[in-house]
């Protein structure tokens, strides 16, 4: 595991909190520090890429992510994104491999972990899915989307 700096083991801590509140926060506040990561211009890349998905636009998000990866490839939330428009599209062998990247990059990567599984889920991969949904839990244990998933790959099995 990644040595990681005070706040973001008081992130991780806070996701853990019985207050759903706290937990929320910590959330919100892992976003913002992984959509940030690469200060303005990254962040900039990825509502652009953004604006052309919610507009149907793809192939085109999908060419400003692959440039912004080129451009920045330890920025792990672009991974993310084109991770999400590769499943979307279901294209996923492409989306568990840009998932994987962000785990690698990012091993607390909550949604790179839930999407992973998402990936595996998909083609049948049960026992690899309900690891990376295992893997987001820890991170998250609250999050009862992936203990949901968890028993419905259980029962797959």
């Amino acid at each position: 595991m990644k040595d990681f700096d005070i706040q973001t083991l008081q992130l991780l801590a806070q996701l853990k909190d019985p207050d759903e509140g706290i937990r929320e926060q910590a959330t919100a506040e892992f976003w913002n520090l992984w959509l940030n990561q690469k200060g303005e211009l990254g962040l900039e890349y990825l509502k652009r890429a953004q604006a052309l998905l919610d507009n149907g636009e793809f192939t085109k998000a999908e060419q400003i992510l692959t440039k912004t990866i080129q451009n920045y490839p330890d920025f792990a939330e672009a991974w993310n994104r084109r991770a999400v428009l590769y499943y979307t599209q279901s294209r996923y062998l492409k989306s568990q491999k840009d998932c994987q990247k962000v785990v690698e990059l990012n091993p607390i990567h909550f949604g790179a972990w839930h999407g992973l599984g998402l990936c595996y889920a998909a083609v049948g991969k049960y026992k690899p899915a309900i690891h990376a949904f295992r893997k987001a839990l820890e991170i998250q244990p609250y999050a009862t989307i992936n203990q949901k998933l968890i028993l419905e790959c259980t029962m797959r099995l």
